[in-house]
């Protein structure tokens, strides 16, 4: 539709002179089909388009007593490192993740997710290119995208500036219901190993390596063996099918998911009142992106803890009877993963959790 002008040839006000492209929309949600049709599952009912997306429901009969999960997240400041670095592909994963490893903390199934992108201005490919991202996450996660929205704002956001969200649902069977009401006395503590920074703690990252340190994303760091943008780009690992594989072998109690907040703060969520957990520093090595952060900033080690994964991405509290059979599935599945801690009571500690020890050299 073209601009409506009055009698005096005067130009008037339309959506596009505003700095909202239509077409632009509608071209990007052409070249984000492919993708989403990749990650679909034999529930989802209907195609890319519609208003709502659709999950056949009856397909939770086989449950006695379904109950749904459900979570919202995105992934922070991470998302500027994508945008300086023009890399579009990789943030999806960090979504994922960052959703459905949430869910899957109970020991729900992945069902289906949603996303919400808000760009400045809608640069088609660039995003199909999220939107790809996101579907290859969600099929790691074993998961079906079932729609999204993708909103356009001039005025708030700069042309390249765009940020990221997701809601997902999930289902678990309520007698497997996992969490603090299974945890017992001289349980173990599994780790399982993190494939970089994740997708938190990056705006003390961004502050301590690039505005303080004036660091280029494209310098080459050599502890690293990369550049820093990719090192700081690295997709977060998504462990939704690995702990699920686990639930199947093995008995699990629990589950932690290591985001914002550290690693104490995120495990001592799951412990009950009268135990608690203590996890040894010596049985691992941080990788070396997290001494340069606290290297760089002179950054006590305990606010790194608070912060950053240190990492860890997720773990898992079994049976000690059930250890070697969970690190055997682990491994199986290529997580690295091992023994870092166990359940005692807590005594006259206050908080749920507590790390001890020294890290590995």
């Amino acid at each position: 539709m073209s601009p409506v002008s009055d009698q005096s040839g005067t130009t008037g006000a339309s959506y596009a002179a505003a700095g909202v492209d239509i077409e632009a929309g509608d071209r990007a949600v052409e070249l984000m089909k492919e993708w989403v049709k990749k990650a679909q599952r034999p529930e989802v009912l209907g195609g890319l388009g519609g208003f709502a997306g659709l999950f056949d429901a009856s397909a939770l009969k086989r449950y006695e007593r379904p109950l749904l999960a459900s979570a919202t997240d995105g992934v922070g400041t991470k998302v500027d490192i994508a945008r300086q670095m023009g890399v579009y592909d990789t943030i999806g994963h960090d979504l994922v993740a960052m959703v459905m490893d949430d869910i899957v903390v109970c020991g729900a199934e992945p069902l289906f997710m949603t996303d919400y992108i808000c760009v400045g201005k809608v640069h088609p490919e660039r995003v199909a290119s999220i939107v790809k991202g996101i579907a290859e996450g969600c099929v790691l996660a074993g998961c079906a995208l079932v729609g999204g929205e993708t909103a356009e704002h001039p005025g708030l956001l700069g042309e390249d500036d765009f940020d990221v969200a997701g809601a997902g649902t999930g289902v678990v069977e309520a007698d497997r219901l996992l969490g603090a009401d299974r945890i017992r006395k001289g349980d173990a503590v599994i780790a399982m190993a993190a494939s970089g920074l994740h997708s938190n703690g990056y705006s003390l990252v961004r502050h301590v390596l690039l505005n303080q340190a004036g660091l280029a994303l494209d310098a080459r760091i050599e502890e690293l063996g990369r550049t820093l943008g990719e090192e700081l780009l690295e997709p977060t690992k998504i462990y939704s099918l690995d702990c699920l594989a686990l639930t199947r072998t093995t008995e699990v109690h629990a589950f932690s998911h290591i985001t914002g907040g550290g690693l104490a703060a995120n495990l001592a969520r799951v412990i009950p009142d009268t135990l608690h957990a203590v996890v040894d520093r010596s049985t691992w090595t941080p990788a070396p992106v997290f001494d340069l952060v606290g290297r760089t900033g002179r950054v006590e080690r305990l606010e790194l803890e608070k912060t950053l994964n240190m990492g860890v991405g997720m773990m898992a509290i079994v049976p000690a009877e059930s250890v070697d059979a969970a690190l055997a599935t682990l491994g199986d599945r290529g997580v690295d993963a091992w023994v870092t801690g166990e359940i005692t009571d807590r005594g006259e500690h206050t908080t749920g959790a507590e790390l001890v020890g020294d890290y590995a050299a």
